[in-house]
């Protein structure tokens, strides 16, 4: 773990995937944080991404997302939650990293202000835990739905633990529910 005066870093089970935790600063009034700064994040991760779009999404609970990825303009990700709390993972298909065919999860929630870095290269979705969630993020590239691809949220491969009750299915759509299996899903 490392950390700078504003921003806390923790490494995950991915190369190069962080928990990046802003300092919260709180009193009887309430809170206040910087929920981004761009010289604290590339100080933190060590590289320098420059984000060229910022994405809000609104989820009902057991709502699953994902697992997306692009081939094509591939987007880093800086993801956090502004209202409810959400099972949040990247899978890493990156053929030539250390951490390829492994997937890392974290939970992230308006009360933790954890926000997780995905860099491009790597497949993401998340599982809404709360009656409702506000997700938002930060890409480093322009989304391209033509290049889009869906790995299989449920891949016995991958094996990814998402936190479902016994005897609840994921609200998905159509796309989603229909990502390709591990084999067969293009890599990097």
């Amino acid at each position: 773990m490392s950390s700078n005066a504003k921003l806390v870093k923790t490494s995950t089970a991915i190369h190069d995937v962080f928990i990046l935790e802003p300092k919260v600063f709180g009193d009887e009034r309430g809170w206040f944080t910087e929920s981004f700064n761009a010289q604290d994040f590339a100080s933190a991760i060590e590289c320098d991404y420059e984000f060229v779009q910022d994405n809000h999404s609104f989820s009902r609970q057991w709502t699953l997302r994902g697992l997306h990825y692009q081939l094509e303009q591939t987007q880093g990700k800086l993801v956090r939650v502004v209202s409810g709390a959400v099972f949040d993972v990247a899978v890493d298909i990156r053929t030539q990293s250390p951490t390829y065919g492994k997937w890392a999860g974290v939970e992230l929630s308006a009360g933790n202000h954890k926000q997780l870095w995905i860099p491009p290269g790597l497949a993401h979705g998340f599982l809404v835990l709360t009656p409702t969630a506000e997700f938002l993020y930060k890409t480093t590239d322009y989304y391209d739905p033509t290049s889009e691809a869906c790995l299989a949220w449920n891949d016995p491969t991958i094996a990814i633990q998402w936190p479902l009750p016994e005897g609840i299915a994921p609200n998905m759509n159509a796309k989603d529910s229909a990502g390709l299996a591990w084999d067969a899903a293009p890599k990097f």
